[in-house]
C-alpha cells in the first residue's frame, strides 16, 4: 500500500483513492490521475481501502471489484453502511459484474470495464466530483419536483418518499432529478449520459441502465421512472 504524507495532503488538487491490486493497472491510474493534477494514495487491498478513506477522506474513490479478501463489493457495501458516501467509481474486469451491481444496490456514483483508456477514466472521475461539489447555490432557487409521496428538494439535493429521508448518491439524485423535472419527455441513453454524467460513449449506456435500476430499487415499490423499450426512460406521469 502506497500512503500520503500530510505534506502531500497540503498541496493543492483533490486527493483520490485508487484501490487496486494489480500493480500495473494502479501504476496506470494513478500516473494518468497525477498527471491530471490530482493527488494520489492507492491501497491494495478492501481492508487498507477502508482504513484509507477514514484518515485521508478523499474526494473520490476507483474502486476495482474483484480485490482478495474483502473484494470491491463489500468495501462499498461498508461505506454506505456507516455512512460515508464519498463518491465511487467501480472498475470492473467484466460486463456480467455490473449486473452484480445492479443487484446489491451498493451506490457507486459509474462505473468503468477494464481494458479502459485513462481519457476515459478522466472524464468519468472529473464529472462525478462535479456532481458531487455541486452547491444549493448552484442548483438555483428552492424548487421541490414531486411525483405521488416522492419529493426531489433541488437545492438541498434531498429526496423524500412519503417523509422518509432516501439516500441517493450525486449521480443517482441527478438522474432522478432530471427524469423528473420533464415527466412523460423520453430520453435516449445517450441524452441522458450527456445531460448527467456530462459525456457522450455508446460504451457507457449501460451506466445508464445501471443507476436507473439502482434508484427503482431504493424507492421501491414507488417507481419514479417510466422504459421505453429500444429507446431509453421518462420520468413516469402518473
Amino acid at each position: 500500500m502506497v500512503s500520503a504524507s500530510s505534506d502531500e495532503l497540503g498541496t493543492d488538487g483533490r486527493l483520490l483513492l485508487i484501490v487496486e491490486d494489480e500493480p500495473a493497472i494502479a501504476d496506470l491510474l494513478a500516473l494518468t490521475c497525477t498527471h491530471a493534477g490530482f493527488r494520489v494514495v492507492v491501497a491494495r487491498d478492501g481492508e487498507a481501502a477502508l482504513e484509507r478513506v477514514a484518515d485521508d477522506r478523499p474526494a473520490l474513490v476507483l474502486l476495482d471489484i474483484g480485490l482478495p479478501g474483502l473484494d470491491g463489493i463489500e468495501v462499498c457495501r461498508a461505506l454506505r453502511t456507516r455512512g460515508d458516501w464519498t463518491p465511487v467509481v467501480f472498475v470492473t474486469a467484466r460486463d456480467d459484474q455490473v449486473d452484480r451491481i445492479v443487484g446489491l444496490e451498493l451506490g457507486a456514483d459509474d462505473f468503468v470495464t477494464k481494458p479502459f483508456s485513462p481519457r476515459e477514466v478522466l472524464a468519468r472521475v472529473r464529472a462525478v466530483l462535479r456532481r458531487a461539489e455541486q452547491t444549493p447555490e448552484a442548483a438555483g432557487t428552492v424548487e421541490v419536483l414531486r411525483h405521488g409521496p416522492l419529493e426531489c428538494l433541488l437545492a438541498e439535493r434531498r429526496v423524500r418518499l412519503a417523509g422518509r429521508e432516501i439516500a441517493l448518491t450525486a449521480t443517482e439524485f441527478d438522474l432522478l432529478a432530471h427524469l423528473m423535472r420533464s415527466p412523460g419527455r423520453v430520453f435516449s441513453r445517450a441524452q441522458l449520459l450527456r445531460a448527467v454524467w456530462g459525456y457522450d460513449n455508446v460504451a457507457g449506456e449501460r451506466t445508464v441502465d445501471v443507476h436507473v435500476a439502482q434508484v427503482r430499487a431504493k424507492l421501491a415499490p414507488h417507481d419514479p421512472f417510466r422504459t421505453v423499450r429500444g429507446v431509453g426512460y421518462a420520468g413516469a406521469t402518473s
